[in-house]
């Protein structure tokens, strides 16, 4: 974990803890660098934004830093995260930059940066990007002269519509879907993929006013959704962030059915398709229990990695694997992007309901999702915290204690002083039980603050 970038790109609040001159100096990186990397070759950057009011602000201090350091950038204006990514690697640029806090509050704001692959960025520049952030690392010379970058307005955006229209195997006629487009970047795309797929499209908070993106709507207050499936009597619901790279589902009767779950179906579906390559899902540790526990029933094999889809996605590429993606909606089909894509998802699902003939409800019961309790400690030290004998000796008595019907996971928090203890169980009583148990040693050994 970086100093400013965390697993998802440099987040935080616009012009508090991520400034103007950050993006400034950002953008005087990247143009350098993919400059250096490219020697007699103009360099050529693309940036995305979502509806935030501040990503103006930021989109024009990465403007000034990438062309003063001789980039020429092309604007795609509000779009997705999965757009820009699919824009890098079928169009070859250099790098791509999205500029969008995902979930978070509109307040927030980040630097998302992709490579000319269309991947989340490689640690080894994000460190680079860093040094030069410190100041660490030197200055970095002006472009002059014609050498100077200039900028472009880069009208793509109907290219990924055509394309996610493109993956669809079946029309959507008759079916009535709602879409919570989050007040974001999804407001310009999802309803003009599902209405020309056929779909009777109910839309709720697609009026971005810059202020209201993720504001009680989208993936993270999906009771909105809830409400709306049921009340409209739907088929079907999805739930998107600000930069659409997530997805939630709603089911027939207004149950939700997370990232977990569409894995599961997708997975299933995949599998008796003969597409789901070496029969193998990739999860973050931070998947439900019963997921692996519908998985095994299935004789799908799993992986695990650290949580964020992009360390799901470095060991699916590594491995050749197809799907992966995490419970809180990032679902990766690497057949058809390098990143999540919320709005591909829904597709995915749509294709698993409709060749199936099942409702989503149906589809998603088949995984019986585990009681979970996590509890933040505050602690002295994180890693000695977890790492004590004492806490760890606990830690192996829950694990023989809930055997096959449940599992304990401790996890250091990235970004604050804090272990997260999180056990899923058969029942809340039985999490909190063994939570507490072992906050209670780590208290009584002088960790906890």
């Amino acid at each position: 974990m970086g100093k400013y970038f965390g697993t998802d790109g440099f987040r935080g609040e616009a012009n508090v803890t991520l400034t103007v001159e950050h993006a400034y100096k950002v953008g005087r990186f990247l143009g350098w660098y993919y400059g250096q990397k490219t020697p007699g070759e103009k360099c050529r950057i693309v940036i995305g934004k979502d509806t935030r009011r501040s990503s103006y602000m930021f989109e024009y201090s990465l403007v000034a830093g990438l062309t003063a350091s001789g980039a020429d950038v092309y604007l795609l204006h509000v779009t997705t995260t999965p757009s820009v990514s699919y824009v890098v690697r079928t169009e070859d640029f250099h790098c791509g930059i999205m500029i969008s806090a995902s979930h978070n509050p509109y307040y927030d704001n980040g630097i998302k940066v992709i490579n000319e692959k269309g991947e989340k960025l490689e640690e080894s520049v994000i460190e680079k990007i860093e040094s030069y952030l410190d100041g660490e690392s030197g200055e970095i010379p002006f472009a002059t002269k014609e050498n100077i970058g200039c900028t472009v307005d880069f009208a793509a955006g109907n290219r990924y519509i055509g394309y996610l229209i493109s993956i669809a195997t079946r029309s959507f006629k008759n079916k009535k879907v709602g879409l919570d487009c989050a007040n974001g970047s999804a407001s310009a795309i999802a309803k003009n993929v599902f209405d020309a797929l056929g779909a009777e499209t109910y839309v709720i908070n697609n009026e971005p006013n810059g202020l209201n993106i993720n504001t009680d709507c989208g993936s993270t207050h999906i009771h909105v959704l809830q409400d709306f499936v049921k009340k409209n009597h739907l088929d079907v619901g999805f739930a998107y962030d600000g930069d659409a790279d997530r997805c939630i589902a709603v089911d027939e009767n207004g149950e939700v059915v997370d990232g977990d779950r569409i894995m599961y179906v997708c997975g299933k579906y995949m599998k008796e398709q003969g597409s789901l390559v070496n029969n193998t899902i990739v999860t973050t540790i931070m998947s439900n229990f019963g997921l692996y526990k519908a998985l095994d029933r299935e004789g799908i094999a799993y992986e695990k990695t650290a949580v964020g889809d992009k360390y799901v996605y470095e060991n699916m590429s590594a491995n050749g694997h197809c799907l992966g993606g995490e419970q809180s909606g990032h679902i990766i089909f690497s057949k058809n992007a390098t990143t999540g894509d919320g709005i591909l998802t829904s597709l995915k699902v749509m294709e698993a309901m409709l060749e199936k003939k099942q409702s989503l409800g149906k589809l998603a019961s088949e995984v019986e999702i585990f009681p979970q309790v996590l509890k933040n400690v505050k602690v002295k030290d994180k890693k000695a915290a977890q790492d004590d004998a004492a806490v760890q000796a606990e830690v192996a008595k829950v694990t023989e204690s809930l055997g096959d019907d449940g599992r304990i996971l401790l996890r250091q928090s990235g970004t604050e002083p804090v272990v997260r203890v999180m056990v899923e169980a058969p029942s809340l009583e039985i999490c909190e039980k063994y939570v507490d148990q072992v906050i209670q040693v780590m208290k009584t050994q002088g960790h906890v603050l």
